[in-house]
């Protein structure tokens, strides 16, 4: 099956330091450049997407800052395209499906930041255009959020919008399971 790997937002103002540091950004960045690298040895057109915040008054992804950059562990490289979204959906306002398209890609291998944001809003997307998905969940990264009063832990936040994804959306699986799947593939 035609495979694209598409990161999602892996900025560095979701990094310590950052100004919407995420719980878990290292080690998923680490994960996603795991998952980079496979994707490269394998041949699979690579997709960064990157986040600009245009909305007056944004806290973060500001143009020409230091945070709207693409973290160092997954760096782009030449040949690799970079998709500018200004909001959730990586698909909105981009050429990303007529790349994929183009390609004749079928499956999307996700992984990236906000789980419950950006991670969602593409997978949700990408299964409703016709792609086969596979989230790396431990490649992903997300913040506890609040809600009419009450706190939801980060690693919850992240459990729930994985297993809604698992319902129907995307196979979750880890990168050291794509890992493997792509061993599989190759054989």
């Amino acid at each position: 099956m035609k495979t694209a790997l598409v990161l999602v937002d892996i900025q560095n103002d979701y990094f310590p330091g950052g100004k919407m540091e995420l719980e878990g950004a290292e080690s998923a960045g680490a994960a996603a450049g795991r998952l980079l690298a496979v994707a490269r040895e394998a041949g699979w057109p690579v997709c960064h997407v990157q986040h600009v915040m245009t909305r007056p008054g944004a806290p973060f992804f500001l143009p020409d800052t230091d945070g709207v950059k693409i973290h160092a562990s997954v760096a782009p490289k030449d040949g690799e395209r970079i998709f500018v979204k200004h909001g959730p959906n990586s698909f909105q306002g981009t050429d990303l499906k007529a790349y994929l398209d183009g390609l004749g890609i079928e499956r999307l291998v996700i992984a990236g930041m906000m789980t419950h944001m950006c991670v969602h809003a593409v997978t949700r997307a990408a299964f409703d255009f016709g792609y086969t998905c596979v989230v790396a969940h431990d490649a992903c990264a997300t913040r506890a959020v609040v809600w009419n009063g009450v706190e939801v832990p980060a690693a919850q936040v992240h459990a729930a919008f994985m297993g809604a994804l698992a319902w129907i959306y995307a196979k979750m699986l880890t990168v050291d399971e794509i890992v493997e799947m792509r061993a599989q593939e190759a054989r």
